[in-house]
This record gives structure tokens, C-alpha cells and sequence, in this order.
């Protein structure tokens, strides 16, 4: 879009006009957007139109190119404009179909002004593009199905005209307020992980010697076989709620969430000796708070696009699995340093066979009383 707010031309446009079934399209009559056929009024016709209402509202506008119009908008190879569109993680798009909007000739125009300063190496491109369509995705797929939620609530017994209006009206009030937010949200993460990597040596970027820990449920498989999806939605809520505040309340990092597991990692060992032992501690059952085994282990981890790889990541969630409930194991390297630090307590366990480990040493970690 230029400086007056016009559309890019595109050769071929004026057929497509405002969108696949816009005012200046040819093929049958029609009264509006939403309609279902010439004439047609009342909830079926209300129900498209607000779906196309949120589409365009998030868009920013409605559907005007194809890809290859898009692409010549953009001035941006086709191939290439289409491995953004693909690893970025949405559906393939017919050459033909009339789905994309100015909001995406600027998004490409954008992407390709990102190589063309050097900013970005072209080779990268694509790795950024998946991970940030794989991160916002998840992002994307809570944050609607949360609106769509709150709109049943607040429109019950309005029928399905009624359920979409008000998922619209949601839609054009929070859109602005929730971007807001998750601006605030990345730029105070972007800052806590700017002071963490610029303490580590220029060589040292992509490899660091951390703490790398996994917690996981005790049972879980069989509670979730015999829970209904609320009681599941909650255990995982209050699994998710606690681990969080142990690990960033103790100055770690969570990495991910995967199910009935979280990883974490930390600087210092003794940061995640105490996340061990606030998870794995007594009482947790008379707090409602799920049985927990915990695995760690220290040494050099590759640090990619937010995740973490190597043999430490592998050992770590080798103990927890032979973690007992209500236990947290360490390695080697990790009970080295604990034992220095003075505070806990580190019990030798019997070697153990796992996969690729034939003869796992490891020790279960307590405080010191």
C-alpha cells in the first residue's frame, strides 16, 4: 500500500476487484457480503457476513490477489514468496484463488527489504519464518477459541446470527487492546533475554553450559484416560500455573510446555536445585497440586530458535523418567556442583539401564536438614 492508502496495481486486478465475489466481479447477483443467494436476509445471510467482518478486521481488508498477483505486487519471486507463505505454516493456495490481501503484498514487500538491508541473511529466511509461524500459531489458535468462549457467554440463546455478531464486535473491540499487550509482552521478554545473552561470550551465542531440567506429571497417562476433558483441562492449568512460578520465580527459563511436561533451564545449578525441590516438596496433594518427578542435568546445550539440543537435553529426560514420584534426580556434572555449594543433599543411586544410557549413574537431590 502506498503513502495515500491505494492499493498496489496489479495487472490482472481489475477483474478481481474487492474480493472473489466483490462488487466489481462478475458471476451471480448477489445483495452483500454474506448473502447465500439473490435477495436473501435474516440469520443466514448474518452469519457469513460477520465471519467475513472478523476476517477483514484482522486482515485488514478484504481479499483481493491471487498469489501470483501478490507476488508481482510485492516484486518478490514466486517460489520464494511461497516458501514464506508454506513455512510460515498456512494451508497451500490454488494459483487461481483470490485469498490474499494488501496487508500481505506489504508483509512480503517487508520480509524481502529485511534481506535486501542484510539485516537477515537470505539462507535464514525461511527457519525464521517457521519458527514464528509455529509460536504464534499456538498463540493465535488459544486466543480465538478464548474469544469465541467469552462471546457464548455474554450472547447465549441468540442463535448462531447472534454467536458470530457478538465473536465480530469481540473481535473489532480486542483486536486493538490485545496487540497492545502482546507488543508490551515481547518487547519485556526481548529485554530479559538481551541481558542474559549479552553476558555470554561472542563465540558462545548458539552454545551455553546451563541447567537443563524436565518435570512431568506422575500418572498422567491413567488420569487422563479416566478424566473428563474439564478435569484434564484443569489438572494441566494448575500443572502449568505452578511450574511456571517455580522456574521463573527462581530465576530460570521455560522453554516449553509439552503436555503433561514442562523443560526449563537455568544459569546456576543451585537455581535449579531449588525449582527441584519447590516441585517435588511435601504437601503438594493437601495444596491440590499434581505428584511431580523431576530430571536434570548440566553441560553445553545448543541453543536453537528458543529450543534446546544435545546430549545434556537427552540424559536429563532419561532421569526423569527414572525418577521416583515426589523425586528429583541429577547427573553427574550437576551433583559435582551441589555438593560444592554446600546446601543439599545427594543420595547415589544404584546405575540404571536406559535408552542409550547402559549404565546411568545418578543421584536423587534433598535439602540439607
Amino acid at each position: 500500500m502506498d503513502s495515500s492508502g491505494a492499493a498496489p496495481h496489479v495487472a490482472g486486478t481489475e477483474a478481481v476487484g474487492r474480493g472473489a465475489a466483490g462488487p466489481e466481479t462478475t458471476g451471480p447477483e448477489t445483495t452483500g457480503p454474506g448473502t447465500t443467494g439473490p435477495g436473501t436476509t435474516g440469520p443466514e445471510a448474518a452469519e457469513p457476513a460477520a465471519t467475513e467482518r472478523i476476517e477483514e478486521t484482522l486482515l485488514g481488508g478484504a481479499r483481493r490477489y491471487t498469489r501470483v498477483q501478490v507476488s508481482e505486487a510485492a516484486d518478490v519471486d514466486r517460489d520464494r514468496a511461497h516458501q514464506l507463505w508454506m513455512a510460515m505454516g498456512f494451508a497451500e493456495v490454488r494459483d487461481d484463488e483470490v485469498v490474499f490481501t494488501d496487508g500481505d503484498v506489504d508483509a512480503l514487500r517487508t520480509w524481502n527489504d529485511l534481506v535486501a538491508s542484510g539485516a537477515t541473511p537470505l539462507e535464514d529466511e525461511v527457519p525464521h519464518a517457521r519458527v514464528m509461524g509455529q509460536t504464534l500459531s499456538r498463540l493465535a489458535e488459544w486466543q480465538a477459541r478464548e474469544v469465541m468462549a467469552r462471546a457464548d457467554t455474554l450472547g447465549r440463546n441468540t442463535g448462531a446470527a447472534g454467536r458470530a455478531a457478538g465473536a465480530a464486535d469481540m473481535a473489532t473491540t480486542l483486536l486493538p487492546v490485545i496487540e497492545r499487550l502482546q507488543s508490551y509482552v515481547w518487547r519485556r521478554h526481548l529485554a530479559a533475554a538481551a541481558d542474559r545473552i549479552l553476558l555470554a561470550p561472542p563465540g558462545d551465542l548458539a552454545a551455553a553450559a546451563v541447567t537443563v531440567g524436565f518435570a512431568d506429571i506422575v500418572g498422567y497417562t491413567r488420569v487422563a484416560r479416566h478424566s473428563d476433558i474439564e478435569d484434564l483441562a484443569a489438572l494441566l492449568e494448575t500443572f502449568e500455573e505452578d511450574t511456571s512460578e517455580a522456574v521463573v520465580s527462581n530465576r530460570g527459563q521455560v522453554v516449553k510446555m509439552v503436555g503433561d511436561e514442562v523443560l526449563f533451564v537455568t544459569d546456576r545449578p543451585a537455581d535449579a536445585a531449588e525449582i527441584a525441590l519447590r516441585l517435588t516438596g511435601p504437601g503438594r496433594d493437601s495444596r491440590g497440586l499434581p505428584a511431580l518427578r523431576v530430571g536434570m542435568a548440566t553441560g553445553r546445550v545448543l541453543t536453537r530458535f528458543g529450543d534446546v539440543y544435545g546430549p545434556v537435553v537427552n540424559l536429563a529426560a532419561r532421569l526423569t523418567s527414572l525418577a521416583r514420584p515426589g523425586t528429583a534426580l541429577v547427573d553427574a556434572e550437576l551433583a559435582g556442583a551441589l555438593r560444592a555449594d554446600g546446601r543439599y543433599r545427594l543420595q547415589r543411586r544404584r546405575p540404571a539401564a536406559v535408552r542409550g544410557y547402559h549404565h546411568l549413574r545418578s543421584w536423587a537431590l534433598r535439602p540439607r536438614e
